[in-house]
């Protein structure tokens, strides 16, 4: 990316950043779709310009997208990507695949963006409410996507489903990833309240794939998907059999080969996938039934590629020495934020690191589930330090160190982060200790920094 392109899209960043922008600041009732439709209109609707693929879910959203994204690159279709957050750059959210669009395609689309949104008194804005920076930036990419005449747009909801600023989409296919219990404050206290706001995605008569969900989220689904006349599918009756393996790699960091075997496909999938763990299995499989139910004569081969190629950054990321020579031991990055996401890394990390000593940096949010999310450290770390997630997310050290010592974990506190990242990965480098950083992604958007701080000295 070039000076030019990064110009652009400081500018264009700045002024987003004027605008209320919910992820660092949350607050209730701002949520609706008539905004960004009103917006959408008079742009003449580029949202329509192109098919586009819509998926929502508690967890592993992000995943799946970019996996049919790669598995779409690879058969050939030019396929924009929307996700969030993200890590180091603002545009990962906007682009392909596997980096993003040229400079004019964010340049034009900016320039569309502003000019509209800035020409146009609040008093015309549906019940005079002021746009926000996510429906901007969702705004922006159906624009981007307009511009750069994909073939196919694949889009992440941002926050829940039903009203959230992606929901102006008439997509070809809707996906539903595993449903758990998060923001309770905004989509609901019950699993039921949340499916509900999830299923408010689903369109009339648009094919709906979901993962395993627990039974009474099911129930929700195939009576949403009822009412709207949309044949759904669930991941138990398309796939037959899937399994994983990890094997070791010449470039020191694992892969994980895969198995999916499912009677839509015309044989069986085998890949040898960057992203790891059982529950990147479980988004492999909804990924690639996903494609084959929109595309059902795409190659296997192609499906195979396309979930070789992906890779998301902060998802349980191996930093070896090959991107940081002076490392002598992994760091692996990962921000799960909620018990479930914890979990399956836990998961991952014990069954690939197992016979390694570990130490473990943690921070999160002030509304994560802390007093659990705490259970799964025990017994595994020989050192802990807790600090705080960066300076955008507020946080509650306090809650947090009760939750550790409620559990007999020892740790050591640091409260400043740009003091405790650094600490974290030289001890761990001392004491040829793996270490895990995980938590909250605003916390792994600074360790991002720190690392890339260490590799232009050339030195921990």
């Amino acid at each position: 990316m070039n000076m030019t392109q990064l110009s652009v899209i400081t500018t264009f960043e700045n002024w987003l950043n004027t605008y209320l922008n919910f992820e660092k600041t949350p607050k209730k009732d701002i949520f609706w779709l008539d905004t960004v439709q009103f917006i959408c209109n008079k742009l003449h609707n580029p949202q329509n310009d192109y098919p586009s693929i819509h998926i929502a879910g508690s967890k592993g959203k992000g995943s799946v997208s970019t996996m049919i994204s790669s598995i779409l690159t690879q058969a050939g279709y030019h396929t924009g990507l929307y996700t969030s957050p993200h890590i180091m750059d603002f545009i990962e959210r906007v682009g392909r695949a596997y980096g993003p669009f040229d400079e004019q395609v964010y340049k034009k689309a900016a320039d569309i963006v502003m000019d509209s949104v800035t020409h146009t008194p609040l008093q015309d804005f549906p019940a005079e409410r002021p746009i926000t920076w996510f429906e901007l930036i969702t705004i922006f990419a159906f624009v981007c996507f307009s511009i750069a005449k994909v073939d196919y747009g694949v889009f992440e909801v941002g926050l829940g489903g039903r009203l959230d600023a992606t929901n102006v989409l008439t997509p070809r296919l809707c996906i539903l990833t595993p449903i758990e219990l998060e923001h309770t404050q905004f989509l609901g206290d019950t699993l039921e309240k949340i499916a509900t706001e999830k299923a408010g995605i689903i369109k009339q008569g648009v094919p709906v794939i979901s993962a395993v969900q627990k039974a009474s989220v099911s129930e929700v689904f195939l009576q949403t998907a009822q009412k709207h006349d949309a044949p759904i599918s669930f991941i138990t009756d398309l796939i037959q059999n899937m399994k994983y393996t990890y094997k070791e790699s010449t470039t020191h960091t694992p892969k994980m080969q895969i198995t999916l075997q499912s009677h839509i496909f015309n044989r069986t999938i085998h890949a040898n996938m960057q992203l790891l763990g059982n529950v990147q299995m479980q988004n492999a499989a909804l990924a690639s039934c996903a494609v084959k139910t929109l595309l059902p004569d795409i190659d296997e081969t192609c499906i195979e590629k396309g979930l070789e190629k992906a890779s998301l950054p902060g998802r349980f990321e191996i930093i070896t020495k090959n991107e940081i020579p002076t490392l002598t031991m992994p760091l692996i990055l990962d921000g799960a934020h909620t018990l479930n996401s914890v979990r399956f890394t836990m998961e991952t990390f014990n069954a690939l690191y197992k016979q390694k000593k570990a130490h473990l940096l943690f921070a999160c949010a002030a509304d994560k589930d802390i007093e659990h999310i705490a259970t799964l450290f025990k017994t595994r770390f020989d050192s802990i330090m807790i600090t705080k997630p960066g300076n955008v997310k507020q946080t509650n050290l306090t809650r947090i160190t009760n939750a550790f010592s409620n559990n007999q974990l020892s740790f050591t506190e640091q409260d400043d982060y740009t003091k405790a990242i650094p600490q974290a990965i030289k001890e761990a480098q001392n004491d040829a200790a793996v270490l895990l950083i995980t938590g909250s992604f605003y916390l792994i958007a600074e360790v991002k920094k720190v690392l890339r701080d260490i590799n232009s000295r050339d030195s921990l």
